[in-house]
C-alpha cells in the first residue's frame, strides 16, 4: 500500500487514509496506515534503526480521511496537547438518510463503550464509564430524504459521529451498525463519512497548518456543487 501523503516534514507526517484500512491492526498480513508509513520512512532512512511515528488521533476502519503523525516524541506532546485542548480541529463531511430538523445545531450526549461487540450507545450520564460526547454540524445541503452535514468533532469518542447522529433522527447513509436502513446482509456499503480537513498549529515553528480532502465515496458527488 502506498501512503498518499499530503505533508511531510520531520517534525509530522499528515496523510490521507482510504475508507476500509485501519489505523493501527493486531492481525498478522493486515495491512495498517502506521505499518505502511513506517515502512515508508524506514526505505527512506540510512541509519537501519525503526523509525520514530507517533500516532496522535484515530479515524473509524470504515472511514476515510485526513490522519496526522507525528516524527518526534516532542511534536507527539505538542500534538497530543493541541487534540486534548482542543485547538486541533477536525472537521467531516457526511450524508445521512434524514434530513434535520435545524440547519445547524450541537449534539451533546453521553457515550458507553461496549468493547465485546465493539459497540457504543447513548447512555445515562451517572453511568460507570459513560463519557461525555459533543459535536457541532451544519446541512451545507438536502435532496430528497438526503443531508450533507459538516460535522466538527469536539470530543473523540468511540464511533462518536455515528452514534450522535443515529440517535438524533439522522444516521450516516451506509452505515450498517447504527443505520437500520443500511442493515443489508446482502450488500457492502461504504460509510458517508470523510474526516475532510483539519487544522492545528505546527508543533516546531507555531505556523497554522489547514489540509483538506474531497470524499472518494461516489455519493457525495449527489452533493458536487456544495463541496
Amino acid at each position: 500500500m502506498n501512503p498518499n501523503i499530503l505533508y511531510e516534514d520531520n517534525q509530522l507526517l499528515v496523510c490521507c487514509k482510504p475508507a476500509g484500512v485501519p489505523v493501527q491492526s493486531r492481525q498478522i498480513g493486515v495491512m495498517d496506515m502506521e505499518s505502511s508509513l513506517k515502512n515508508y520512512l524506514a526505505s527512506k532512512g540510512k541509519s537501519g534503526q525503526a523509525p520514530y511515528l507517533g500516532l496522535i488521533h484515530r479515524l473509524d476502519q470504515p472511514v476515510e480521511g485526513i490522519l496526522c503523525f507525528a516524527r518526534t516524541p516532542a511534536a507527539a506532546a505538542s500534538l497530543s496537547s493541541q487534540l486534548t485542548d482542543g485547538t486541533m480541529r477536525k472537521y467531516y463531511l457526511a450524508v445521512t438518510t434524514a434530513v434535520p430538523a435545524h440547519a445547524q445545531g450541537t449534539l451533546t450526549d453521553y457515550l458507553l463503550k461496549d468493547g465485546r461487540k465493539n459497540l457504543s450507545a447513548v447512555a445515562d450520564p451517572t453511568i460507570k464509564g459513560a463519557k461525555k460526547s459533543v459535536l457541532s454540524y451544519q446541512v451545507q445541503a438536502a435532496q430528497d430524504s438526503r443531508a450533507l452535514l459538516e460535522i466538527q468533532l469536539k470530543t473523540g469518542r468511540h464511533h462518536q459521529i455515528r452514534v450522535q447522529l443515529s440517535h438524533a433522527g439522522f444516521p450516516l447513509w451506509g452505515d450498517t451498525k447504527y443505520n437500520p436502513q443500511s442493515a443489508s446482509p446482502d450488500e457492502w456499503l461504504q460509510i458517508a463519512l470523510c474526516a475532510y480537513r483539519l487544522e492545528f498549529r505546527h508543533p516546531a515553528t507555531g505556523k497554522d497548518m489547514t489540509f483538506k480532502i474531497m470524499p472518494e465515496n461516489e455519493i457525495f458527488r449527489t452533493f458536487a456543487n456544495n463541496l
